[in-house]
């Protein structure tokens, strides 16, 4: 049974290609640059070159594939960005997967996405139209909405290690009070590798969170004391004030912060609602403090 995963060299794909090869799946990989793959090369992978926005090519890639994980998102961009490579590739690769006979589709969404944040910035209205869509599909499917996924390196909480280690002070956005649930990168890849089969999860959504709630400040004091920083105080940082560093950081290739990243932060706690996956799948989940700890 082959495996085709979209996104696999991204932050969170790499770790779920990591997972997937380690129980010797057989996995094929779609990547714009094979010379840019030699990592999930490496690991066994069978590489095909092509793009999402190319509906060809995604034919190509999940022909003779049995499941498909798809990861592939963009976090800013204009809204034309979001339609193609987010909404429209989708689409495409669903519309492929059903005349490929896909027995499975497993997506990747996002923690916030609902009916109700759908007009509230591209990013949020492209997962929920993915979502839509393949639950449109008839294809038997598995969507997870992560939190923030931490790991040893590189994605969120890399910047949130560079801000503490760098800044006199650690700016926290507004209040501090709104709740974040981090999960770590292995667990979010074992989800992903059990939705491939798992009768239970056949045709549900499923939020995922790590097994702690901490509002904003707490989770920078953690951070803190993992790092062995403690005189830095931490600092409440006027909404207004973030936003013009935001609208500020937007002409860079890959700004850490947007105006729509701020309306998301701001949107509401970014914590599960449910039990359901933890039910589902029961698998043992990796607590903050041992996050952190294996991050610094």
């Amino acid at each position: 049974m082959t495996v085709l995963v979209t996104g696999g060299t991204g932050f969170v794909g790499s770790g779920i290609v990591h997972a997937l090869r380690a129980e010797n799946r057989e996995v094929r990989c779609l990547v714009r640059d094979r010379r840019k793959a030699s990592r999930l090369a490496s690991w066994g992978c069978e590489l095909v070159e092509g793009d999402v926005t190319d509906a060809a090519s995604l034919r190509r890639a999940v022909e003779g594939c049995d499941r498909v994980i798809h990861l592939v998102a963009i976090r800013s961009g204009s809204r034309r960005d979001f339609e193609r490579i987010m909404e429209q590739a989708t689409r495409d690769l669903v519309a492929a997967a059903r005349e490929a006979g896909v027995g499975r589709f497993v997506l990747m969404s996002a923690l916030g996405t609902t009916a109700e944040t759908k007009d509230l910035v591209p990013y949020y209205h492209a997962k929920w139209d993915m979502e839509q869509t393949v639950e449109g599909s008839g294809l038997e499917h598995v969507i997870f909405r992560p939190s923030f996924v931490f790991a040893e390196e590189g994605g969120a909480l890399g910047e949130f290690k560079r801000v503490v280690k760098l800044a006199p002070v650690t700016p926290v956005v507004g209040s501090g009070e709104q709740r974040i649930q981090p999960i770590w990168r292995d667990d979010v890849a074992a989800y992903f590798v059990l939705a491939l089969d798992l009768p239970e999860a056949a045709n549900r959504t499923f939020e995922l969170g790590g097994p702690d709630i901490v509002s904003w400040d707490e989770f920078w004091r953690r951070l803190r004391r993992a790092l062995g920083i403690r005189r830095r105080p931490l600092v409440h940082v006027p909404v207004a004030a973030m936003r013009v560093q935001a609208t500020l950081l937007e002409v860079l290739p890959n700004p850490p912060l947007t105006r729509d990243l701020l309306k998301m932060l701001l949107a509401g706690d970014n914590v599960v609602s449910d039990t359901a996956a933890v039910d589902t799948f029961k698998l043992p989940l990796v607590p903050l403090d041992e996050q952190l700890r294996r991050a610094t």
